[in-house]
């Protein structure tokens, strides 16, 4: 009888707890769903800039379903400016290949169809018995990146993406459970009966919790660059600089749905909806082969506009002058959320 008794105490607990009913049922589809939508996306060819090729070799790169663009010249800033994979042109009887690389599996993907694509060329000028054949190369194929090398791993562009988030989950998980805690307690009320106004309480907490954020921010940059290697093409100071920003928003957002939670395991609750759904959309899965609408939902995400800015900085050397727009949006962020929090306050107390 005791243990029925324990059990009914249980049900009528979870049907009365209609958030954790959601978060039982509904945000497990919600998610499975997002995976689907991302792991199912379209796949994308390749996009390779060509120039001084032969006909015949560009349109064997696009029966290897390579997205194939022809250009007068051969600037180099055309892969940036473009947004290309690689660039591919004919020089002195060589093929020249110089690969983006900001995704090294696209890149090796690239490498190998125009590989696959020369050869196959080269053969049917062959068999055609064509003159021209002798100054077409076999195999001569030089190859260039513009970020990294041969040797470039996934693990090396996914790296800045895993620094941020860590800072961002555990700066938003404690921030979020130690408001909690003051307010469980019965100090943010105590302090709500002074007359001490709601934006110097928000201040003092982002101070208080912020201290904490800069000593962890600190430690996982150094311990990431020093002790795993990571490496670091830009400045570490920049590094510090985003991963502190970052720290910020994921601080200010803690700190403000935590209004919205009643006891710690209810803020844990915004993990799958809040911090998950971040995780998809940093970088760490290619988001080009997604639907139009879907790939705008990054654009809400203060997570992908900092793991862009890090890849930018560790990856590819960038200064701060190239990932202004990464920043500003991060610091609007960080502004909004810290405001919504002030407003938040008047649930307690009105001013």
């Amino acid at each position: 009888m005791r243990t029925t008794a324990v059990i009914k105490r249980i049900f009528r607990q979870m049907i009365r707890d209609k958030r954790t009913l959601g978060l039982l049922f509904i945000a497990p589809l919600l998610i499975l769903s997002l995976m689907y939508l991302i792991f199912n996306g379209d796949t994308v060819e390749p996009k390779l800039g060509v120039f001084n090729a032969d006909k015949g070799l560009v349109h064997q790169l696009k029966e290897s379903e390579v997205n194939v663009k022809t250009y007068q010249s051969n600037d180099k800033q055309l892969i940036k400016e473009d947004d290309l994979d690689g660039f591919l042109q004919i020089k002195d009887n060589d093929i020249i290949l110089t690969l983006e690389n900001s995704d090294p599996s696209v890149s090796k993907t690239l490498e190998v169809k125009v590989k696959q694509a020369a050869a196959a060329f080269s053969q049917s000028k062959l068999l055609n018995k064509n003159p021209s054949l002798a100054q077409m190369p076999k195999e001569s194929i030089q190859t260039h990146y513009v970020y990294g090398n041969d040797k470039t791993a996934s693990f090396d562009v996914l790296s800045p993406v895993l620094v941020g988030f860590f800072v961002f989950f555990f700066v938003f998980l404690i921030s979020g459970i130690g408001l909690l805690k003051e307010r469980t307690s019965g100090t943010l009320e105590r302090l709500l009966s002074t007359p001490i106004r709601r934006w110097e309480i928000v201040a003092a907490y982002l101070v208080g919790f912020g201290l904490f954020a800069v000593i962890q921010t600190i430690i996982v940059v150094v311990y990431s660059i020093t002790i795993l290697d990571i490496n670091v093409v830009g400045s570490v100071w920049n590094v510090m600089l985003i991963n502190l920003l970052l720290a910020l928003v994921a601080l200010s957002l803690g700190t403000l749905l935590s209004a919205f939670a009643a006891s710690e395991f209810q803020m844990i609750q915004f993990i799958p909806i809040v911090v998950v759904p971040q995780v998809f959309f940093s970088g760490i899965f290619p988001l080009e082969g997604m639907a139009n609408w879907l790939q705008a939902i990054s654009k809400i995400m203060p997570l992908s506009y900092g793991a862009d800015a890090l890849k930018g900085i560790m990856y590819k050397g960038f200064g701060l002058g190239d990932i202004w727009k990464d920043i500003m949006v991060l610091a609007i962020f960080a502004v909004i959320f810290i405001f919504l929090n002030v407003i938040a306050l008047k649930k307690y107390r009105k001013l």
